[in-house]
């Protein structure tokens, strides 16, 4: 596919052979609009904040800028980012600070800025639209310019320089460039705005029937994902590495799911193991302050990219969690109890919700919070514990970042002590000390920047990390904290009908897309499995018939990413991929797979039996890219649902023993008789006093309860877990 117009300068129509290198063009500035000033003085995000006192009049995206934009017939300059990305930082400084650029902008543009967090749906349609146009991978800023009366992009790229650059024009230069082709070649640029409209329109894969088994599908997941795993230092790839929570995740099933059937799969394992052992270790994590950055910037994952992510910790909590059960692993809890600590001391709202982020950068160096230096160190400690610290994080090693250290282990700590003969319980008692010295002095720095808005879907995530965490540890604050996350979400967030995407200074922000219904749904569905409480069960409910009546296709099976009421976008999609953030069709499926066993609700089993089959061509296609569709795919086919009814304190009882050891397949929710919410349909309504005071079970399987089981062994038997 070829367009007029792409990212790269040297694949656009406008190049130096047609310009020449003196280009000036004349154009006259576009006709004026009402709008002249910079209207993100009142918004609530960071990102939006930190652009309200430059000089470009940005605008936000609503229908009134946009109507404006058709009325003064500007080309719209559409600028989307997110406020801990360094690009977007420095195409702040260099260009939207500048006023010689802002000026350009001003005269020829409409301005609009958008903070990705908050509208998810502009930035990933704009994302998709502007791979297709430069055939490349995009990031952030994410810079595109639209026809204000389509809204389909003509020209797209990530972060522009300010100056002449490798034959690429300087920022100002271009805008120049792009409004005289708007100006000049209207024409054309139309023509290629129908092409691009027609193939997204082509994006949302048609449903097929499978040409796979189920079992040839789930095992060439775990294949791809075999081949691109480093054996040798652990993760996927072999430079830039991300944690990849749900390829661990995926892995950690399927080796459960065989090993529950009595086979075997000791690579799968190893794989996990090996990946959050490495990940643990290295400097990724924060082995003072608790919670892992974003990605490391080298194979062997020892620098980090200094940004802390709400659903990157949440998503490592689960997997972290998951991996401890199968045994005690002291680097795997230290891991779960430092990232819990860092959350709660660091990243809670009043209100009850967490925060989205943490900057990198520090006093304008990136990473400065983190680093040290040698002397630093040897003057906070005693002689043997600065050699504890030294050996243990490679402080004895080259210096990894800029003449500084990032502590990260190079060896197991039993190796180290081991080594400098130390016991482990003087081993322990020095780390634990030192560990709070240097955290103490890194609480004096100028600390990184949070970014303080609180997003639902991201809060929902937590919610399972916590309950994870407190299946692994024990830890009942743990699980205390996630109840009050839910009881924010629902009080501050949810109006019975629709859920807001973000909440920041009292104020909520927008509507709530296909990813947050999904994930604070699944979040629920993890409390009511620990603790059951009549207002997560409505509100999981109510959070179900939302979703199937907001974002449901009908006709095709499978959710849109953008919610029915709201305004149309230049295309709607139908997200599956695993990214960053799982995909909410995979996660969502999950949820009403897991919640229509529990209420025996065919209307939620059908959604996610057809999204299954909506998404089964694409799944096939690309197996490795959709480990949590097929997760949902052996969780529709394997999955079992009990529920008991009794004493709380017996079922907690039973509970435990069910859930003994790592059983992801099993789904076991305590309900007591004395609750008025939701409950299944195919639980007796008349129930004997003799009955309440005993447990007793029903199993929902194959579309239907079991009949009841009042006998443990009987009913672990029936699981095949005896």
């Amino acid at each position: 596919m070829t367009y007029l117009l792409a990212g790269r300068w040297t694949t656009s129509y406008y190049n130096r052979e047609n310009i020449g290198p003196s280009f000036s063009p004349k154009v006259p500035p576009a006709k004026h609009l009402k709008s002249m000033q910079n209207y993100l003085q009142q918004a609530t995000s960071l990102y939006l904040k930190q652009h309200a006192q430059q000089p470009v009049h940005w605008q936000l995206w609503s229908e009134s800028t946009l109507a404006e934009a058709v009325l003064a017939d500007r080309p719209i300059f559409l600028s989307i980012g997110y406020s801990g990305s360094h690009w977007c930082q420095v195409m702040s400084r260099e260009s939207f600070s500048d006023a010689v650029t802002a000026n350009v902008l001003n005269q020829h543009f409409c301005c609009i800025k958008v903070d990705r967090e908050e509208r998810p749906d502009l930035d990933k349609v704009y994302l998709s639209a502007m791979q297709l146009l430069t055939q490349h991978g995009g990031g952030w800023p994410l810079n595109l310019f639209l026809d204000p009366k389509t809204l389909l992009p003509f020209f797209a790229g990530t972060y522009f320089p300010a100056q002449t650059q490798n034959g690429q024009p300087g920022f100002a230069d271009l805008l120049m460039r792009l409004f005289e082709a708007y100006d000049k070649k209207r024409e054309e640029l139309t023509n290629q705005g129908d092409k691009l409209s027609n193939t997204l329109q082509q994006l949302s894969p048609p449903a097929l029937d499978p040409e796979l088994t189920d079992t040839a599908l789930i095992n060439a997941c775990r294949d791809g994902l075999a081949e691109r795993f480093d054996s040798a230092e652990g993760g996927f790839g072999q430079s830039m590495k991300f944690a990849m929570p749900g390829s661990i995740d995926r892995l950690i099933k399927h080796w459960a799911y065989l090993r529950r059937n009595n086979a075997a799969d000791k690579n799968a394992l190893e794989m996990v193991m090996t990946t959050l052992t490495q990940i643990a270790r290295g400097g990724v994590f924060d082995h003072l302050g608790g919670g892992f950055f974003r990605y490391a910037q080298d194979r062997q994952w020892r620098i980090p990219h200094f940004e802390k992510v709400l659903y990157d910790n949440a998503q490592l909590l689960s997997v972290y969690a998951q991996a401890t059960k199968l045994g005690g692993d002291a680097l795997f809890e230290d891991a779960l109890i430092t990232t819990v600590d860092w959350l709660m001391r660091e990243m809670r709202d009043y209100a009850g919700g967490f925060y989205a982020s943490q900057d990198g950068a520090s006093l304008g160096q990136r990473g400065r919070h983190y680093l040290w230096r040698r002397e630093q160190a040897k003057k906070l400690l005693d002689d043997d514990a600065y050699l504890l610290i030294e050996t243990l994080y490679a402080l004895d090693k080259p210096a990894s970042v800029d003449n500084h250290w990032i502590l990260h282990r190079r060896d197991s700590y039993r190796s180290v002590i081991e080594r400098l003969s130390m016991t482990q319980q003087t081993g322990d008692a020095l780390l634990s000390e030192a560990r709070r010295r240097l955290l103490d002095e890194r609480a004096q720095r100028t600390p990184p920047i949070t970014d303080k808005k609180i997003l639902s879907g991201w809060n929902g995530l937590l919610i399972t990390g916590l309950c994870d965490a407190f299946d692994a540890l024990g830890n009942e604050a743990w699980l205390v904290t996630a109840q009050e996350i839910a009881d924010f979400l629902r009080t501050q967030c949810w109006s019975g009908k629709h859920l807001s995407v973000c909440w920041q200074d009292g104020q909520t922000t927008g509507p709530a897309y296909l990813d947050d219904y999904a994930d604070v749904l699944q979040g629920l569905l993890s409390l009511l499995s620990h603790r059951w409480r009549e207002s997560d069960a409505s509100f999981a409910k109510g959070l179900a018939d939302a979703a199937i009546a907001l974002f449901y296709d009908n006709d095709n099976g499978g959710f849109y990413f953008t919610p029915a009421d709201q305004p149309a976008l230049i295309f709607k999609p139908k997200p599956s991929f695993d990214e960053a953030l799982p995909p909410g069709n995979a996660i969502l499926t999950q949820a009403l797979l897991k919640l229509g066993k529990l209420l025996g609700n065919t209307t939620y089993l059908d959604a996610a039996t057809n999204t299954l089959h909506w998404a089964r061509a694409v799944m096939e296609r690309y197996p490795a890219n959709h480990c949590g569709l097929i997760t949902a795919l052996q969780s529709s086919a394997e999955d079992q649902t009990v529920v008991l009814r009794g004493p709380v304190d017996t079922m907690a009882q039973w509970r435990d023993q069910l859930m003994g050891g790592y059983r992801p397949w099993l789904n076991v929710y305590c309900m007591p008789y004395d609750i008025e919410g939701p409950t299944p349909d195919y639980l007796p309504g008349l129930v004997s006093t003799a009955t309440r005071s005993v447990v007793t079970a029903f199993m929902f399987s194959d579309g239907r309860p079991s009949q009841p089981i009042s006998d443990l062994a009987e009913l672990e038997q029936t699981l095949g877990i005896a």
